[in-house]
């Protein structure tokens, strides 16, 4: 025979059961959540560590004719930097894309892809003048002489913020376009010992860029798919070395 419950007999098994559910999520350790920011419509989700806020900008670019409001694309960038056990400035992170929601019917980007010695480049439009999609590496920097020759703009900004890292560092930057408007632009300045592993024998060197080389093209990738996500979620990837305590 089928039995029957009252109304409040029916409602005590699923109250024990919900009290069970919640008591094995608290139970349950809690993930740590990892740090995000907005940058423009971009959702800059970062990989687990010390980060902290170097601050925001808005900007502009004018596009042709000029003189109409509507010729203009409203851009923010975010600064965050990676702190060290020993609170040393081990990565900054500068994310640049729109601050609203495009499409637009066309844009022409005037920027290109330039090759340049001891610099990675690699031009996924293959010269492509309507539209961006280059990767910059370069592997081996101390100091600022080369950032700002090739990238006056991003060495200005470090001086006026103080910032230097002191151990030898790779830069990164990638920039995509869309002829509807998009953009999405990544510079990163990371110290070395979070890209390379301290190599044991003379292969183990000569594979040193390999690590780099991988996080790099998965940087690109996250920015690539960022572009197309609704609300701009970029996750950034982790770095191929963890930090030590």
């Amino acid at each position: 025979m089928t039995p029957t419950f009252s109304a409040g007999q029916r409602w005590l098994p699923r109250t024990f059961a919900a009290i069970a559910l919640l008591a094995l999520g608290a139970c349950a350790p809690l993930e740590k959540q990892s740090p995000e920011y907005q940058a423009g419509r971009a959702r800059v989700a970062l990989p687990a560590g010390t980060w902290e806020d170097l601050g925001r900008s808005n900007e502009v670019i004018p596009l042709l004719p000029a003189g109409f409001e509507d010729n203009q694309i409203p851009l923010q960038t975010r600064a965050v930097g990676l702190r060290g056990a020993q609170k040393e400035l081990l990565a900054v992170l500068l994310v640049q894309t729109n601050r609203t929601n495009y499409p637009r019917e066309q844009v022409r980007w005037s920027a290109g892809c330039p090759l340049e010695m001891e610099v990675t480049v690699v031009d996924a439009t293959k010269g492509s003048r309507v539209r961006a999609d280059c990767l910059r590496v370069k592997h081996w920097l101390a100091g600022t002489k080369w950032l700002e020759k090739d990238q006056p703009g991003l060495a200005k900004w470090l001086g006026s913020h103080q910032i230097a890292l002191a151990q030898p560092y790779t830069y990164v930057g990638y920039r995509y376009t869309t002829e509807g408007g998009a953009l999405v632009v990544v510079d990163a300045l990371v110290d070395h010992r979070l890209l390379r592993p301290k190599p044991r024998d003379n292969q183990e060197f000569l594979r040193s860029d390999q690590p780099a080389q991988w996080w790099s093209r998965e940087l690109a990738q996250a920015a690539r798919v960022s572009a197309g996500m609704m609300d701009g979620y970029l996750a950034i990837p982790p770095f191929p070395v963890p930090q030590t305590p």
